[in-house]
Parts: structure tokens; C-alpha cells; sequence
């Protein structure tokens, strides 16, 4: 029995040295369960007003009253005290939320949890009367621990002429009553997590009807179309682990976050071994259905500057005011290399099934139904379908039990389809989103993973299968590491600069 206390005792005191020596700020490193300082500051990819907005209400919904100093980039929230005390022995905690512009569209926010400990101000109280003590602990409690220091005064006349008399402060808490107050701050790594979440785990919009396009004089493609009309497909290497997804007649459905480099790529390099096994094999985007002669038209092109400028000024699609992500370039690329492929003498179709102006259940069931017409005239064709990851999942959702996605509705009617998720690192991807002032953004934006998605530095690029299908639907994971975003091919914007690493502070 004292053996097994000694023990006890022991392992406290070890589990409390190690928590003692903890750094401040650190937080668990997920892939190796060690307790971790961040070296490196996040650069979120938004103005900085944005950032300190989503960073303001965050608080707010915690029922923190905000208040913001001129200029917009430091704020300070409402105090509250942890648990009750008796005056004198409280410790009052509040944020601090100090923003950094690094560019137009380039922000650092940092967090801090301030702890003020009203010991800190009191180095001696002197001995006193019974009744003043009591006196002095009730007006002690009915007053706000940062009351004491009022910068403002007005004046009254007195025995010797005006005198100074602190005024009732109507702001009780605003940081400039702090004066020479002992705090402490710590970085709240819990507080800048769930802004990284709003600010970059957002899923894209697309942006389906009442968008009207835009006339063009003329198309020159990114690097040159003349030279590069008559090369070969860009393959490269096989995706590793996607072959045994490759089957006469088989679907796979590939999640694609939209408006980055490195799906359409991956798409290209299944494309290019299925092709290579002697399989006819299609492929599907989710572009507008009537998008389909244009497409077939430039398939059998030469692919040169005419054919290009005739694809892009017929469409209306590719010339739609707001650009998202399916009409991005690296979008336009891979169709000009499907073209190559074809030219090469791969057996090889390009099906746009999206609906025109449908939404919801009804955009899903119209999707569906180009899908499974187009598959009808090439029953023996393996199919890659590149769409958003709600549309792909074989499973319904959560948030409405009618709702039933594309792949939902394939997996129903199909022998065999497939569905992958995508693996991946933080990056950038071109996208329409809500913004902070609830209107629809279409620009680069950072993007981070989920927990569930995210790629562990020893998990490598390619496809991993589950043992068993997700709730979602999913068969497995497609990892392509970091991502890189791909602007809309007739919409240039000027390069993103890259985001500078700055040191934690």
C-alpha cells in the first residue's frame, strides 16, 4: 500500500513537472503526440479587415464584448474571471487580437490571453478597523477590478479652487484604463485555430445560372498554343495505387476541391495509364451540358489558336462574369490534353453533364441523368468524373434527408462506381466564397485540410483505400500533397506573391 502510494505520488509530481515545462503556446503535434511551439506564423490570404472581423466575431459569439482601437488592427475583448474570488485575490482574463498587414490581400492575426492578478497591484495593505475592512470588501465586490483606473476627470470647486474629480468611466474595460497594470499574455492557440477554420476550411461555391458572360476580342493561351498543338499528352507517372480502380465499364468519381493544379494533373495521369491498358475510357467534367458540341468540336480539332479562340468566344460558360473553379486553366489543360490523347489514337470521349440552372436536388438528378445517358453510349468505357466533393459522395447527407447527391444516384443504377476523396496540405486554390461582408468572392484563397483529410508528412502522394467505405461515401483517398490554385483561363489575375514565413512571437 505504500509502494502503490509512493508510485501515485511519484507519477503526479512527474505528470506535473512535465506540464510545468510545457512552453507557453505549445500545442500537440498530431502526428507525433509531442507538445510543440509553432515556428512559423500562418499568412492568411485575405485583407486584413476580413481577418479581424471573423477573428472579432469568434469572440463574440462567446459573449465577449469587442472593443477596437483606431485603425482597425488591435482589439480588445470584455474581461471575466474565471471562477469567484475574494477582492484582492482575483485573476481577471481577457484577448487581445493584434493584426499585422503584410499586403492587400496577406495578414498575420495573433491571439493572446491576458491574465491580470490583482496581487500583482497590491504590495501591502495596511491593518484597519473591523468595520472598515467589511466596508471596503463589500464595495470591493461590487466593483469591476479595472473600475479603480479611470482616466477620465472633470473639475468642481473646492476649498482652494478647482480640483480634480475622477468621472464615472460609462466605458468600464477599455484598454487604455490599464495604465501601469501587471499582465500576463499567452498565446491562444485554440482561438487562432477556429479562425484558420472560417477563414480556410470553406467549401467553394459554384456558381450555377444568372451569371451572364462576357464578350472577348480574342484568346491567347497560357505558353503558346501554335508549338504545342501537335506534342504529346503531359502523362507523366502512373498515380500509384490507381490501377486496380481501372475496369471496362467501372465509374470513378474524384472529389475535386476545384480551381487547383493538382487534380486536373492527377486526372490526366489516370487518363493516360487507362488509355495505355488498351481501355476506351471517358471523361467527365462538370461543365454545362450544352457546353457539349463545343467540347466534341475541339476534340477533333488540330487544337491551334482557331480552334481555341472558337471554343472560348462560342461559350458563354468560359465567359461568365464570376468565375469559379471549374473554369479554371488548369481545367482548360487538361481538356486540350484529353485532345492530344485523342489525336494519338486513344480511345478516348469528353462528356460536360452539369445542368444549366438547376440547383439542389434538382442539379443533382440532372447531372445524373447527362451522366448516365452518356455512359449508355459507351457501356464498356471506364469513366473518371472530376466534381465537387458533396456531388461524388455514394452516400446521402446529413443535413436533409431528401438530398441525394450524383454519386448517390449512380451507385443505385451502376455495377460498379468508385468514389474518392482528396488528401492534401495546406495551399491555395481559386474559388468563389462568401466573404465576411456576405458577399460572393471569386479570387485565390488559402486552403487548409480538415483533420481527416489532411496528409501526414509520411503519407505519400497516390491512392489509399479503406477497408471500408466512409459514411460519406467515400472508398478511398486520393493524396496529392500540397495544392496550388489555378485562375480562371480567360480571368489573369496578377501572381500572389509568396507568403513570407515569419517567426513566432
Amino acid at each position: 500500500m505504500r509502494l502503490h502510494g509512493a508510485l501515485m505520488g511519484l507519477g503526479l509530481m512527474c505528470a506535473g513537472c512535465a506540464t510545468l515545462s510545457r512552453g507557453f503556446g505549445a500545442t500537440a503535434n498530431e502526428d507525433t503526440g509531442e507538445y510543440e511551439t509553432p515556428e512559423e506564423e500562418l499568412v492568411y490570404i485575405v485583407p486584413a479587415e476580413d481577418a479581424m472581423m471573423v477573428a472579432r466575431r469568434i469572440l463574440e459569439e462567446q459573449r465577449y464584448d469587442v472593443l477596437e482601437k483606431e485603425g482597425g488592427l488591435e482589439m480588445f475583448s470584455s474581461a471575466h474571471e474565471p471562477g469567484k474570488n475574494t477582492p484582492g485575490l482575483r485573476t481577471i482574463e481577457r484577448y487581445y487580437i493584434k493584426g499585422e498587414r503584410l499586403g492587400p490581400r496577406q495578414t498575420v492575426v495573433r491571439v493572446f490571453r491576458l491574465s491580470y492578478n490583482e496581487m500583482d497591484t497590491q504590495l501591502e495593505i495596511p491593518p484597519q478597523a473591523a468595520g472598515k475592512r467589511e466596508a471596503a470588501m463589500f464595495a470591493a465586490l461590487d466593483a469591476h477590478p479595472f473600475d479603480a483606473t479611470r482616466d477620465a476627470f472633470t473639475y468642481a470647486n473646492g476649498p482652494s479652487g478647482p480640483r480634480a474629480v475622477p468621472m464615472e468611466d460609462p466605458f468600464k474595460n477599455a484598454p487604455g484604463m490599464e495604465r501601469m497594470r501587471m499582465v500576463r499574455g499567452v498565446r491562444d492557440l485554440d482561438i487562432e485555430r477556429t479562425l484558420l477554420q472560417r477563414l480556410e476550411m470553406v467549401p467553394a461555391l459554384e456558381l450555377v445560372g444568372s451569371n451572364a458572360p462576357v464578350p472577348i476580342r480574342s484568346v491567347t493561351p497560357e505558353g503558346g498554343q501554335t508549338e504545342q498543338a501537335q506534342q504529346a499528352p503531359e502523362c507523366g507517372t502512373p498515380v500509384d495505387g490507381a490501377g486496380p480502380l481501372m475496369a471496362p465499364g467501372h465509374v470513378l468519381l474524384l472529389a475535386d476541391p476545384l480551381g487547383t493544379r493538382e487534380l486536373p494533373a492527377a486526372a490526366l495521369r489516370m487518363l493516360c495509364e487507362a488509355t495505355a491498358q488498351g481501355l476506351p475510357v471517358t471523361l467527365a467534367l462538370s461543365l454545362p451540358a450544352s457546353e457539349q458540341p463545343l467540347l466534341e468540336s475541339y476534340l477533333a480539332s488540330a487544337g491551334q489558336p482557331q480552334d481555341l479562340q472558337t471554343l472560348m468566344s462560342e461559350s458563354p460558360f468560359w465567359r461568365r462574369t464570376y468565375q469559379d473553379g471549374r473554369s479554371s486553366s488548369a481545367m482548360l489543360w487538361l481538356i486540350e490534353q484529353a485532345r492530344r490523347l485523342r489525336a494519338s489514337g486513344k480511345d478516348i470521349s469528353l462528356v460536360a453533364f452539369d445542368a444549366e440552372k438547376a440547383q439542389g436536388n434538382e442539379r443533382e438528378a440532372e447531372m445524373a441523368r447527362h451522366l448516365l445517358a452518356h455512359q449508355q453510349t459507351r457501356a464498356q468505357a471506364w469513366t473518371l468524373v472530376l466534381a465537387g466533393g458533396t456531388h461524388v459522395r455514394t452516400a446521402g447527407v446529413n443535413w436533409d434527408s431528401d438530398y441525394a447527391p450524383l454519386g448517390a444516384r449512380l451507385a443505385q443504377v451502376l455495377p460498379s462506381v468508385r468514389a474518392l476523396d482528396v488528401g492534401f496540405t495546406r495551399g491555395t486554390q481559386f474559388s468563389c466564397r462568401f466573404n465576411v461582408w456576405d458577399s460572393v468572392e471569386c479570387n485565390v484563397f488559402a486552403i487548409s485540410p480538415t483533420k481527416e483529410v489532411r496528409q501526414k508528412p509520411d503519407v505519400a502522394s497516390g491512392v489509399r483505400l479503406f477497408p471500408q467505405p466512409l459514411a460519406e461515401g467515400f472508398h478511398g483517398r486520393l493524396y496529392v500533397g500540397a495544392l496550388s490554385a489555378s485562375p480562371p483561363a480567360l480571368h489573369r489575375l496578377a501572381p500572389t506573391p509568396a507568403a513570407p514565413t515569419l517567426p513566432a512571437t
